[in-house]
């Protein structure tokens, strides 16, 4: 079964990992910016170099730069059926990135899984992430400052994503299993359906 879905949520709400589940149940793979950022640095491609010297001098990489990146990768052949992306896109700018790729190819994402997870659940999750690994980078400040970039950067994508009706908001309290079977519920009423490993 092919499908192109994205999956939204804020840091700590558990998307990377249901992103991967979703992916193995439809046989897609999930494009992550950042893992495919990581892959071009350490293959040495010339995107790599880019995104390496920008990386390396403390800045953010520009939505041109990050479009090319997710674009390259979305034309190899394991994606042609269908994707799941995670990261991208994460402002306005890269949705129309995005809209003139697959309109390019007639394609259009079939579902966009939105994770609705509390602040203050966020801010749980990711304190006590930060202790378990003991990540340095996870003080309060920092992960209150990225969920802030998410909330005026990212949020607003759901609103155009919402306005075409391939938006289904999914309740991401829960464990993982839960959350799981509700976004399968979600895709399925749209007619996606994968095939959940037991």
């Amino acid at each position: 079964m092919s499908a192109r879905l994205l999956i939204v949520g804020p840091q700590g709400s558990g998307k990377g990992t249901q992103g991967v589940r979703i992916a193995e149940a439809f046989g897609i793979p999930v494009v992550s910016t950042g893992d495919v950022f990581r892959a071009n640095v350490a293959q040495g491609t010339e995107l790599g170099q880019q995104v390496k010297a920008i990386i390396d001098g403390g800045s953010l990489v520009p939505d041109e730069l990050t479009s090319a990146v997710v674009r390259d990768r979305l034309s190899q052949a394991d994606a042609a059926e269908g994707f799941l992306l995670d990261g991208y896109p994460r402002n306005l700018a890269q949705v129309m990135h995005l809209d003139e790729f697959l309109e390019g190819r007639d394609e259009s994402l079939d579902a966009v899984i939105a994770l609705v997870v509390p602040r203050e659940e966020s801010l749980s999750r990711l304190t006590a992430r930060a202790s378990e690994q003991g990540r340095a980078d996870d003080t309060e400040e920092a992960i209150a400052t990225r969920l802030g970039i998410y909330e005026r950067e990212t949020a607003p994508i759901l609103d155009v994503y919402g306005t075409r009706g391939v938006v289904d908001e999914v309740d991401g309290v829960g464990s993982l299993d839960e959350v799981t079977a509700r976004i399968f519920a979600a895709l399925e009423a749209r007619g996606l359906h994968g095939s959940p490993a037991a």
